[in-house]
């Protein structure tokens, strides 16, 4: 049997491409209708690990374990939670370290997702063939469907 239901990974860091991003995910979500249930995860990758290193001589907390965390969180995550709660759609939110594109990618294979929602980045031309955008990576090397969104 087709199963219409979906799970989509989009990728938030708070600016204003990932918030339309997380839009974009609710309304991927809703447009399957209430027969077929799709579940958003909403990723956020930060820089490092969660564990200090054996070269750290002085190792400091996770992001997540920092004074103000809490608030920083509610900030990031608060347009895929408000649109999902309005609309009625399931959504996980995951932290995770590491690099960006890669720890996507690893997400999505690991929990089979249908696609991929990640807003553009925004980066001119040279800064983008210099360094290269997380959303170039992502659309590169995903397994499943990638919607960048402008």
């Amino acid at each position: 049997m087709l199963n219409l239901s979906k799970k989509i990974l989009v990728a938030i860091d708070g600016s204003p491409q990932s918030d339309k991003a997380a839009e974009e995910a609710v309304r991927l979500a809703v447009a399957s209708g209430t027969r077929f249930r799709s579940k958003i995860y909403a990723i956020i990758v930060l820089p490092g690990t969660r564990a200090p290193s054996f070269t750290d001589f002085m190792p400091s907390p996770p992001p997540t374990e920092r004074p103000g965390w809490e608030e920083q969180r509610k900030r990031i995550f608060y347009v895929v939670e408000k649109v999902a709660a309005e609309t009625g759609v399931a959504l996980e939110n995951v932290v995770v370290y590491g690099d960006a594109a890669e720890e996507i990618l690893a997400f999505a294979e690991q929990e089979e997702i249908s696609v991929i929602v990640i807003g553009s980045s925004g980066a001119g031309r040279v800064k983008r063939a210099l360094l290269g955008s997380v959303s170039t990576k992502v659309a590169l090397h995903a397994r499943c469907s990638v919607y960048i969104v402008r």
